[in-house]
Formats: structure tokens, C-alpha cells, sequence
């Protein structure tokens, strides 16, 4: 807050400080100082300070800087001394899947805000340097390789002020960017949208810092269409119970290594797991009665990130249901059939010693890149050529999209369907819109039926 009340005080001699003349100050309500190892140099500040008042400037009450020193503070920070520091300020409080996306979006913006491009290093390397160095805090104690140093070191002196992302046209300039990938193709709708959130997030933190002469976040400013994005689950690539009885036997048939993931995969049908959720089950949030239904207990999820992300070097880390507090649970029931198939996988491979039902053979934790091809090579075998062509089951996450469309369409009640599934009825009605629509018209294909039994006009 800029104001004229500004008072001086005398100097203040602590003989016991190395810098023992102490220049003092108030501004508004707060009280400011400066120390200095003469007494003329503390003198010379106090002259200073009076002289931008006889020029009749307004002081800042939080830093005690006269407008103008306030302003040439701010030209002097730069977009990428900004950026670092904003990682600084999030690195201990976020998950390792956070820092990583921090670093994506912040790699993908700052080469379209340097002042110049002449010299400018080769796209790829200065995207290997600040993703792979710049922005990852757990990196900055190490020495990086000669060329990525370089190219370090001709971004720091490149980049814009912070101060210019006033201006829509740099905003702009930012936002076009994170709209592209590399190549120039134009990016996911989930990502560019994914990536505006963090560059919101970074104007925010110098608003609070009074970056700029108007505290206003600076996109704000800007008129900009997010790229369209497709949150309804496609009906096309639902498969029926039929299909997935089909691609979970052609998991099995792969040998033992598909043996050991067709119930991974009977997780995302049956429960609506994420795969997260699912390659971090324990035996302990399993109730697996003989017979009847039993209960999935959901509490975290093991999500795949890279040892550069993550505090202990592993490449996972274990973190808590999507959008649920720390110690929150979800509780899914299970039918009797995929209860059975639970307790005959553990029966034949046991568990891991930290209780996970599933691992890979060496007993590592699974990762996608593994389930995944065991899933490609399913879809080839079960499917029809026309139907492996489509979207049908396309990713093993299209499971849940499964289980849970056949919960709607049997029936279930939204609620309790959002409820098992972990997310919002708002979330399911914007997801599930199409499948939705067909469950609405097949009930009033049965109240019209109803009416046509009572001889009643529909």
C-alpha cells in the first residue's frame, strides 16, 4: 500500500553489530531500518530518503521503498528468477505427481517468454534443462552436464521481467504456449488447461508480492478459449460384461505374467478403480467372505511419478484418494464371482511382504508401461479387427468406465454409483452424459410401456 505519511528517526548506534549505524524509518504504521558499517553511509540513506519526499513520491508501507526504488526492485526480478523461486515455495508440501507438473508447465512456458531469441538455445536441450534441472529443486545441489549449465545460464539472462506479464500481449505470448506441445501440434485439452492452472498460480504468488502496480492477477486480463476438452466418457468405448468376460480371459491366457494381473484389471471393472487404487490394494482392505458379495476398502493409491520427483528416490509414491482427505477411505462392494477370483489369486500368489495382491514377478510394484502392453496384446486376441480399430476399450482405464456404466445402466442409483466411484454427482453426470441419456430413454421406453398396459395414451 503506497502512501505520503513517512517519518525519519535518528540513527541508531549498536556497538555490538558489525554494521553498528542503523538508518530508521516509518511508513504508514510500519517501522523500517537499515544497517551500515559507517555513520555516513546510514546518513546518505536517510538523505535519500528524504529527498524522494521533497519530491513529493509515495513510500510502499510493506518494504518502506519510495515508488521509484519499488519500481526498479520489480523491473529487476525476472520471469525465471520468479519461476525458481515459486518452486522453492511449493516443493516441500507437494506430492511428487505436482512437482513434476509444475516443472512441465513452467518448461513449456518460460521459452516463450524471453526477451530475445538471438543465441537462443536448440528447443529440445533448453526443455531437457529447465524440466530436467531448473525446476527441480532436489537437482539444484548437482552439477548438470556442460551444455544444459550453458543453456541455464543463457535462459536466466533472457527471460523477460516479471513486471512485462502486465502487458496482455505477454500473457498472451504465455498462454499460445502452453497451448502447443514441442513439435507445434496443438496440446491435450486436460493439459493445456493443467498448465494455465500453474501459470495462474505463479501471477498469483507475485500479486501477493506486489509485483505489480495494480494487484490484479494478470490473466484475468485476458480473454482466452481453452481448448475444448471431451470429459464424457464416449459410449463407444464402453465394452458390454460379454466383451470384458472376453479381454480378461485373453489376459490370462498370456502366461504367468498375465495370470498375475487379470484380477489387477477385474479391479478397474468390477470396483471402478483407478489404476492407482488398484496397484495399491492390500490383502487388509479386503473382506473376501466364501460366499456372497464382499468389500473393498479403498484408502491410497500408488502413483508412478520417477525417482527424480520423489523425496526417497523411489520411482512411486503412495498418496491418498483422489480429492479425499488424508486418512478418508471408500468403502465398494464386490459380486460373489470377482470375490472368488480375488481369493484364487491370492491363494496362488500370495502377497507382497507390505500386503499388496499385485506385483510383478520379481515383486516390484506395477507399472503402467508394463499392464499396459499386457492389455494391448488382450485387446488384439479378443477383439474383432473392426472393434480392436475402435475406440472399444481402448486403455485399461476404459474398465471403469465400464463398471461403472453398467451400474447405471442396471439401475443404480447416480448417488451410490458417483459414491463407489469416488467422485462427485456432478462429476458423474458431466462424465457419464451420454450413457446417462441412454439409461433415460430405455426408462421411458418402460413407462410408456406401463401406460400402454393400462390402455392409458402416452
Amino acid at each position: 500500500m503506497l502512501t505520503y505519511d513517512v517519518r525519519f528517526y535518528s540513527i541508531e548506534v549498536r556497538k555490538d553489530r558489525p554494521k553498528p549505524y542503523r538508518a530508521r524509518w516509518r511508513v504508514g504504521s510500519r517501522k523500517h531500518g537499515k544497517s551500515y558499517t559507517l555513520k555516513v553511509q546510514a546518513e546518505g540513506r536517510i538523505s535519500e530518503l528524504r529527498e524522494a519526499v521533497r519530491k513529493g513520491e509515495q513510500f510502499d508501507e510493506e518494504t518502506g521503498l519510495p515508488a521509484s526504488e519499488l519500481r526498479a526492485a520489480r523491473a529487476s526480478v525476472t520471469w525465471y528468477q520468479h519461476t525458481r523461486d515459486y518452486v522453492a515455495r511449493k516443493w516441500d508440501d507437494a506430492p511428487a505427481k505436482s512437482r513434476k507438473n509444475y516443472a512441465d508447465a513452467l518448461a513449456t512456458i518460460t521459452p516463450a517468454l524471453l526477451s530475445t531469441t538471438a543465441g537462443a538455445p536448440e528447443k529440445r536441450l533448453m526443455r531437457r534443462a529447465l524440466y530436467g534441472w531448473a525446476y527441480n529443486v532436489q537437482r539444484w545441489e548437482q552439477e548438470p552436464p556442460a551444455e544444459v549449465a550453458a543453456a541455464l545460464h543463457w535462459i536466466a539472462a533472457h527471460t523477460v521481467p516479471l513486471s512485462s506479464l502486465e502487458s496482455p500481449e505477454t500473457v498472451r505470448r504465455a498462454l499460445d504456449a502452453l497451448s502447443r506441445k514441442l513439435d507445434g501440434r496443438p496440446a491435450a485439452a486436460k493439459t493445456a488447461l493443467r498448465k494455465r492452472a500453474c501459470l495462474s498460480d505463479v501471477l498469483g504468488m507475485a500479486v501477493e508480492q506486489q509485483a505489480f502496480t495494480v494487484p490484479v492477477n494478470p490473466l484475468t486480463t485476458v480473454k482466452w478459449s481453452a481448448p475444448k476438452t471431451a470429459e464424457q466418457v464416449d459410449p463407444e468405448s464402453v465394452a458390454n460384461p460379454r466383451q470384458v468376460r472376453a479381454l480378461l480371459a485373453a489376459v490370462r491366457e498370456q502366461g504367468s505374467r498375465g495370470e498375475r494381473l487379470e484380477a489387477f484389471f477385474g479391479c478397474l471393472y468390477y470396483a471402478a478403480m483407478r489404476p492407482a487404487e488398484a496397484t495399491g490394494l492390500r490383502r487388509a482392505q479386503c473382506r473376501l467372505p466364501e460366499s456372497g458379495w464382499g468389500t473393498l476398502m479403498l484408502r491410497k493409491g500408488i502413483v508412478h511419478t520417477g525417482s527424480q520427483w520423489t523425496d526417497d528416490g523411489k520411482s512411486y509414491e503412495e498418496r491418498h484418494l483422489k480429492a479425499r482427505a488424508e486418512r478418508e477411505t471408500r468403502p465398494v462392494p464386490i459380486p460373489p464371482a470377482f470375490v472368488r477370483q480375488l481369493r484364487e489369486h491370492i491363494d496362488r500368489f500370495g502377497t507382497a511382504p507390505d500386503g499388496r495382491l499385485f506385483r510383478t514377478g520379481r515383486g516390484g510394484v506395477v507399472q503402467d508401461t508394463g499392464y499396459g502392453e499386457v492389455w494391448e496384446r488382450a485387446r488384439a486376441t479378443a477383439l474383432t479387427p473392426e472393434e480392436a480399430a475402435s475406440p472399444l476399450a481402448r486403455r485399461p482405464y476404459d474398465l471403469r468406465h465400464a463398471g461403472v456404466s453398467f451400474w447405471l445402466s442396471s439401475g443404480v442409483d447416480p448417488m451410490e454409483c458417483a459414491r463407489r466411484a469416488g467422485h462427485s454427482v456432478a462429476v458423474l453426470f458431466r462424465t457419464y452424459a451420454k450413457v446417462l441419456d441412454r439409461t433415460q430413454q430405455e426408462a421411458n421406453e418402460r413407462i410408456a410401456e406401463g401406460y400402454r398396459r393400462w390402455d392409458q395414451p402416452e
